[in-house]
């Protein structure tokens, strides 16, 4: 995940202090990139209904992106940066519906630009506040989620903007089927210890590891990103972190 920025906000005018965006734009944009947000976007926009209505997921998929139908499952990453973990996941998963939320327009052009190089039409994009989408989300709709090199915000007094908290955590919990993964992964060594306090704490969530490997290696349907390569380059190491949805009571 680029930074900075975590994962979004409800629109560029929304400065709500827990929000967990830093800035809306990056360096200027290219002709090439503002010709994707103005041709490509408006088809892959992911727009939530009235209040008090739940969003389809899978009906945002209708067409070449389901095969002959809807998509059997929908995964969800939370603050997709570049892009390049989401558009590698959406090519090997055809049949999967992709969702991915993100606030940097700079972030939103680059997965604009790896799904049309790739010919790609299972990811739909959510500009926005993660928990807006998620609260508008079925229950046990997710079959999957992601939140990768989450911007840390490691001065104390902005710690209340870190996505990793427990109404998010709550709000996945609500969303995901039983069984299925909640991944994440940092560099920062402080907010990996902030996730893992706070995942372990939650009753819903069970950590997957049973050894050092499971944490410090990529599982092999996990590619590196940008921002990951970066971090190694700088010699900073990466967690990798696999959680799964407990199942619900009764």
């Amino acid at each position: 995940m680029t930074r900075p920025r975590g994962a979004g906000a409800t629109a560029a005018r929304d400065r709500r202090p827990d929000a967990f965006h830093g800035r809306r734009h990056g360096r200027r944009l290219r002709a090439g990139q503002k010709a994707l947000l103005t041709e490509l976007l408006p088809r892959l926009r992911v727009a939530l209904p009235a209040e008090g209505r739940a969003l389809d997921p899978a009906a945002l998929f209708a067409g070449p992106a389901a095969g002959a139908g809807k998509p059997r499952d929908i995964w969800l990453e939370i603050g997709f940066g570049g892009g390049e973990h989401l558009a590698w996941q959406a090519a090997r998963r055809p049949d999967v519906g992709f969702l991915g939320a993100e606030y940097f327009v700079n972030g939103i052009a680059s997965l604009l630009r790896h799904l049309r190089d790739a010919g790609l039409d299972n990811a739909r994009i959510y500009e926005g506040d993660a928990r807006a989408l998620l609260a508008r989300l079925p229950a046990e709709s997710l079959g999957r989620a992601f939140i990768l090199f989450p911007d840390p915000w490691p001065k104390a007094r902005h710690h209340k903007r870190r996505i990793v908290r427990r109404d998010t955590l709550d709000a996945l919990a609500r969303a995901l089927r039983d069984g299925v993964e909640l991944r994440l992964a940092t560099d920062d060594m402080d907010y990996a210890r902030w996730m893992l306090e706070r995942l372990l704490r939650h009753p819903d969530f069970e950590w997957l590891a049973e050894r050092a490997a499971d944490w410090r290696r990529r599982p092999a349907d996990w590619p590196e990103t940008r921002y990951e390569a970066k971090a190694v380059a700088a010699g900073r190491q990466s967690l990798y972190l696999r959680f799964r949805r407990r199942p619900r009571a009764g």
